[in-house]
């Protein structure tokens, strides 16, 4: 059937709304009125109109699909590096941090190393790094080494390992936490040294770890293969030593301390 001319503006709205769900552009459908009034006072043409319609469904899109990728990586828990105190670690080079941010050493495929003591800041830089990567369009995934191990096992044990291991191959970016916290088997530090194997100069991984790498014989027990490990992490790529000055101590120190100054 012809469509009718001369709507009203009450069945323009309505078809409208019936538009976008067809179409499926819901951030046109929620904003389309407040633009539509914005056009009106700002006198904008119909051309720079349209364009404002569907600028706000692409940003909506793109912002969703941000979204998706961090909760498809699996971050424990959300942190930016707006909100790192760099000023609190002066170990931390805040220009190498926001040259990082830039994700060009992911577009390389090269691999990160934050090495430091507890309570310096690792981990904060490890899911802040991989969210700026996830916002920037890579596939990103978060996971602590242990965990990661034992996944391995398991999935070695149910015939399952080729599989699994391509899925960690696949991601652009692999951030492993809390390596060195533990000393792993003969067994699970092969199946791990696969998953570096598999990502070797094709995607990057970023670790953090407690322990320089002359420590990392604690956590892999056999020379030769904690050696092999550290060269895949370490070639080509960034390492950041983050120190051994726990900030966080210091900083709850600091707010134990505020009450006496001002008693």
């Amino acid at each position: 059937m012809p469509r009718q001319r001369g709507l009203t503006e009450q069945a323009a709205d309505a078809a409208i709304d019936t538009a976008c769900r067809l179409l499926r552009l819901p951030s046109i459908r929620n904003e389309f009125n407040d633009i539509a009034d914005r056009a009106v006072k700002d006198r904008m043409t119909y051309r720079g109109f349209l364009a404002e319609l569907l600028m706000t469904e692409c940003d909506d899109r793109a912002r969703r699909r941000s979204e998706r990728r961090i909760k498809a990586a699996g971050f424990p828990r959300e942190k930016s590096l707006r909100a790192f105190d760099f000023d609190a670690n002066p170990n931390i080079d805040a220009a190498t941090v926001h040259t990082l941010a830039s994700c060009e050493w992911i577009k390389k495929s090269q691999p990160l190393c934050l090495i430091g003591d507890c309570g310096t800041g690792k981990s904060h830089m490890l899911i802040a790094l991989g969210t700026e990567a996830a916002m920037k369009g890579y596939r990103v995934r978060c996971t602590l080494a242990t965990k990661l191990v034992n996944e391995l096992v398991e999935a070695a044990d149910e015939k399952q390992l080729n599989k699994t291991i391509a899925c960690y191959g696949r991601v652009d970016l692999l951030c492993i936490d809390e390596l060195g916290y533990m000393e792993l088997d003969r067994h699970g530090a092969e199946l791990l040294f696969q998953v570096l194997t598999e990502r070797e100069e094709k995607n990057s991984v970023a670790i953090a770890s407690n322990e320089s790498f002359g420590g990392w014989t604690k956590t892999f027990t056999d020379p030769r293969l904690c050696a092999a490990i550290v060269d895949r992490l370490t070639f080509n790529g960034t390492i950041i030593e983050t120190g051994t000055d726990s900030y966080r101590l210091a900083s709850t120190r600091a707010r134990a301390e505020e009450p006496a100054k001002t008693g």
